[in-house]
Parts: structure tokens; C-alpha cells; sequence
């Protein structure tokens, strides 16, 4: 990933290599800002101190692309806060975007321990957020995480996501408005997840695909995505990718620093 990051260094601008009126008011009024204090930020920065320090080991059943860092199916609580969870300001991030598109129903594969599920939850609290998992024992240590945080707006479905995804989409009475797909890093699970969620998109809707350069896969996943004919604009973080399929506008792909 060092290869990739410096050609991602290279090739990001800024808000003076935007064009598009919709991306340069989103890049400075949500992308790029710098979080202020907010009681909602200070209650998940706890937790993730308290899951940091937890020499609690759970049993993990990875049916995706597997961890870079721990072989091992039995894991410690803080080793899974601080290798699988995403970091602080990505949940802020979301936080935002959630906070100015309004989405009514949410959509997450993968929800580890909760962290940026409850940062999901937080930013709007009226939202429907469903998020799939398919570990039992990290689903339960999420559970107990959201009723801690009275956030009573999250349904947890377990379960292999190559099943309980098409099940979960087709329940839907309304649009996907708003997903994060962080479930199994590889090529072809990724680009079937999107397609599953793709029938059910609205002008509006928001994708964010996490680790778009983790492996050749997942760049290649995510060159699938940017090409598809149903997107019209993406915006690559390195870290993440973010997708809209507003019809008005012109189809392009922008790579900016974060």
C-alpha cells in the first residue's frame, strides 16, 4: 500500500481542482473541515479507550479476505479496536455526511465492534440503520456496545453477509439512502455487494467502500464501481471511496487529500 499511497499523494488536490459546484461546497463545508467539540464525538472516544485497554479475548469467525496482522481466530478486544476499527476521523467523517444528507435507512456490512456504527447512529438518530456481521461473538461485544449507548435506532443481523444481504435488501420497504461496505475485501464479494444494494439506490444515496487499496482486489473492485454506468461521480480518499449516482451530474472521479 506505500506504492499506492505516494501516487495517491501525487495525483489528490484540493478544493482548487474542483469543479463541481455540489463537490466544492460537500469538500469544504464537510469533507475537509476540522471537528469542533461534539458530546456525540467524546461518548465513542471513550469507548474506544475502554475497548483499547480490554485484554478480553474473543473467538472470530472471518469470512472475509482475513487480517494482515492477527492469523489467530482468537483475538484480545483491543487488538480488534485497534486493527479492525476504523480510525477516529473516518467516523467523523460519516458522522457529517450522514448529518447533511439525512438519510432515513442505512446500510453497513461489517460492524466488528460497533464504533462506527454508533457514529452512524449518533449523527442522526431517526435513520433505520441495519448492519450485518457476520462474526457471532463480535456482533454480541457490538450489541451490548449500542444498548450502552442508547442507541436504539441499530438492528444487527448475523449471519454470512453473501446471505443475509439479499435477504435484508429485498426486506426494505424504502431506498438504501446511505451504505458502508467494510466486509470481505476481495474482488468479486465486493463488486457482488454493490450490485445486490445497486437496484435499490435514490438520486440521493450515498456508498462508501472502505480500504479501496488493501489489495490489487479491492483496487480493482473499485475501478469496477467507478466505471459503472449508474455512477456519476466518486471521490477517492485512499482510505475510503466515496460514490454518487446524481443523474444532473457530469460523470467524473476526483482524487482528494483528507
Amino acid at each position: 500500500m506505500i506504492a499506492a499511497y505516494i501516487k495517491y499523494l501525487l495525483r489528490s488536490g484540493n478544493e482548487h481542482s474542483i469543479h463541481s459546484p455540489f463537490l466544492f461546497e460537500l469538500y469544504n463545508n464537510v469533507i475537509s473541515v476540522k471537528s469542533g467539540q461534539n458530546p456525540d464525538y467524546e461518548t465513542i472516544k471513550k469507548l474506544r479507550k475502554e475497548l483499547l485497554r480490554s485484554n478480553e479475548e474473543i473467538e472470530i469467525l472471518d469470512l472475509g479476505a482475513g487480517s494482515r496482522v492477527n492469523k489467530s481466530n482468537l483475538r484480545k478486544i483491543r487488538t480488534i479496536a485497534k486493527n479492525a476499527e476504523k480510525p477516529e476521523k473516518f467516523g467523523k467523517l460519516f458522522y457529517r455526511l450522514i448529518q447533511r444528507f439525512q438519510p432515513k435507512t442505512i446500510l453497513e456490512l461489517g460492524t466488528s465492534l460497533g464504533l462506527t456504527t454508533l457514529y452512524l447512529s449518533k449523527a442522526n438518530p431517526e435513520a433505520e440503520i441495519i448492519t450485518l456481521e457476520g462474526c457471532p461473538q463480535t456482533a454480541a461485544k457490538a450489541g451490548k456496545h449500542f444498548a450502552a449507548q442508547r442507541a436504539k435506532n441499530i438492528h444487527i443481523e448475523v449471519g454470512n453477509i453473501d446471505t443475509t444481504l439479499p435477504e435484508v435488501v429485498q426486506s426494505l420497504i424504502g431506498s438504501i439512502d446511505f451504505a458502508y461496505f467494510d466486509a470481505n475485501h476481495r474482488y468479486e464479494p465486493t463488486v457482488r455487494y454493490f450490485e445486490t444494494c445497486l437496484p435499490h439506490i435514490q438520486n440521493d444515496s450515498v456508498f462508501i467502500f472502505d480500504d479501496i487499496y488493501w489489495s490489487d482486489e479491492m483496487t480493482e473492485a473499485w475501478k469496477y464501481i467507478k466505471a459503472h454506468p449508474k455512477v456519476t461521480l466518486t471521490v477517492d480518499l485512499f482510505w475510503v471511496g466515496l460514490v454518487f449516482f446524481r443523474t444532473e451530474q457530469v460523470k467524473e472521479d476526483f482524487v482528494l487529500r483528507f
